[in-house]
C-alpha cells in the first residue's frame, strides 16, 4: 500500500524522480474535468512543468480495498488561489494502475444561489 500523504507530498513538490516510483508501468491517469488521458510520464511531465511553487492539505482519505479516495486542497505558495481535487488510486501489487482525478477551482458560491440567500459557509 502507498503511504498517500507522501504520495500527495511528492506531486506538490513536482518530485520528478520519486513519482515515477508510485505507478505501475502500464497506469492511465485521467483528469475528467477537461476530459485528458496521460500515460505515467506525461502526466509527470504535466505535474513537474505546471508553473509555481505548490502546497496543500488532505482534507479526507478513504481506503477501500485496492483504492484510495483522497480530496485534497491545493494551492500555491503564494495563496493567490486555490483548488480541490477529489483524487481516486486504484492500487495492482501496492503502486497506482489508475489515477482519476476531478479538479475544481474554489470560488465563491454562483450569483443565483446568493440571491436564494439559502447555504453557509463551510467552516
Amino acid at each position: 500500500m502507498i503511504d498517500i500523504n507522501v504520495f500527495w507530498k511528492d506531486v506538490l513538490a513536482q518530485n520528478r524522480e520519486k513519482l515515477p516510483a508510485y505507478f505501475c508501468e502500464d497506469a492511465r491517469i485521467r483528469w475528467h474535468c477537461t476530459n485528458e488521458e496521460f500515460t505515467v510520464g506525461e502526466y509527470i511531465r504535466a505535474n513537474c512543468d505546471y508553473p509555481g511553487d505548490w502546497d496543500g492539505t488532505i482534507e479526507r482519505v478513504i481506503n477501500c480495498e485496492n483504492l484510495i479516495i483522497a480530496v485534497v486542497k491545493v494551492y500555491p505558495k503564494d495563496f493567490s488561489s486555490s483548488f480541490h481535487v477529489t483524487s481516486i488510486a486504484e492500487l495492482k501489487d501496492s503502486k497506482i494502475i489508475a489515477l482519476d482525478e476531478y479538479w475544481a477551482d474554489d470560488g465563491e458560491a454562483p450569483l443565483w444561489r446568493q440571491e436564494m440567500k439559502i447555504g453557509k459557509a463551510i467552516s
